[in-house]
């Protein structure tokens, strides 16, 4: 057992050592960072979501964005759309599983929005039709992804690909760069508060 904590470490470490040397993540994830605090100073809002790991990777984001990351500052502005279970169950009983998202981008996404769609296959039904309601609905896409990108890659403005097919090690950078992302959000936003250091 212990080859096998020693081997699957091994493994997280290289795929952060391949995330670390892909300067394409490094520069969008600056770039989104950038867009997203603007999108926030002019009023508008971060919306989330992903399924299963990925849910829990969005609410767990939003929640840094809305209470803290590292320091106490003013909350911003994020939602998860994973965490109404009325409405959840309703779309998925309603009109389909696959539109339990789009349906939420639909009601409170609005032009200068920005949706993130977290999926580590890139191809995940529900993610990607709230991506095309995003589009639609003039909200700047965002995917989150591994194994090449997927169907999301060609629906998002922006992509963060893990260079791994690997489900676990996919999740582990995700959440890795959305810790960062939100940091970089929160310097950028609150650049001004000379209390604030990046």
């Amino acid at each position: 057992m212990k080859h096998l904590v020693q081997k699957q470490l091994a493994q997280s470490i290289a795929t952060m050592q391949a995330v670390l040397a892909d300067q394409t993540i490094s520069d969008t994830l600056v770039l989104i960072a950038e867009l997203t605090a603007r999108a926030m100073q002019s009023g508008h809002k971060l919306l989330v979501a992903g399924n299963g790991g990925s849910a829990a990777d969005a609410q767990h984001l939003v929640a840094e964005f809305v209470v803290r990351l590292t320091d106490n500052r003013p909350a911003l502005r994020a939602i998860a759309l994973t965490t109404d279970s009325s409405i959840l169950t309703a779309c998925a009983n309603d009109f389909g599983f696959d539109q339990i998202f789009a349906r939420q981008i639909e009601a409170l996404g609005q032009p200068g929005d920005i949706f993130l769609g977290i999926s580590t296959s890139g191809n995940s039904p529900n993610i990607l039709r709230a991506l095309e309601q995003a589009r639609k609905s003039g909200l700047t896409t965002i995917g989150f992804t591994g194994s090449g990108g997927g169907k999301m890659r060609d629906l998002c403005d922006h992509n963060i690909i893990i260079p791994s097919a690997v489900t676990m090690n996919i999740q582990e950078s995700h959440l890795a760069l959305e810790h960062i992302f939100c940091l970089a959000v929160e310097c950028l936003y609150f650049a001004d508060d000379p209390k604030r250091t990046l």
